[in-house]
């Protein structure tokens, strides 16, 4: 059985993750300042959760410290919401602010990704964010919508993926990003 660990950055919805993840694979949650490089190697898979902060607000460096392993690891990594902003951030992009996103939005896939098997090329995820962050280095971008350019993207070489939205609490279609990542795993 795969390990997935789940790294709590502060997000109220981590039981949804948990829920989910716990259909497919064991897991582990653990608080984000306590993940190492050491620690998540040991786990088949990575998720990094949203968080209750904004990055245009927060000083950054203490995050991008912890998370440096990020840019080393060999295992699959996604990154949602503020995980997603945080991988960004790891390669140089820049967070912006953007008018408040907080309900289903619909999202246009036009790059293959296997995150997003399974799903139509328009599909409708919960939004809850009011910042964005420009296409980091290393990565494509593969869906947008009409309110946020970078929804999802994928690292060129590595199974690093980063999602805006909340696949935890969109319904069937969350259901299958999370499956997915864990079969990439």
């Amino acid at each position: 059985m795969k390990r997935i660990l789940i790294i709590d950055c502060g997000s109220s919805k981590i039981p949804l993750i948990e829920e989910i993840i716990f259909e497919y694979a064991d897991y582990e949650t653990m608080p984000f300042f306590e993940v190492t490089q050491e620690i998540a190697d040991s786990f088949d898979g990575i998720i990094i959760s949203g968080a209750p902060l904004l990055i245009t607000e927060e000083d950054m460096e203490p995050y991008l410290a912890q998370a440096s392993w990020i840019k080393t690891t060999n295992k699959p990594v996604l990154g949602i919401c503020f995980g997603h902003q945080l991988i960004g951030l790891c390669y140089e992009a820049f967070g912006a602010r953007m008018k408040d996103c907080r309900s289903m939005n619909e999202i246009e896939q036009f790059v293959d990704c296997p995150l997003l098997y399974r799903l139509p090329d328009v599909f409708d995820m919960q939004e809850d964010h009011c910042e964005s962050i420009s296409i980091p280095q290393e990565f494509e971008l593969v869906a947008n919508s009409d309110e946020c350019v970078n929804e999802v993207m994928q690292h060129e070489t590595r199974k690093i993926y980063g999602v805006q939205f909340h696949p935890e609490s969109s319904g069937n279609y969350g259901h299958i990003v999370l499956e997915n990542f864990v079969e990439l795993c």
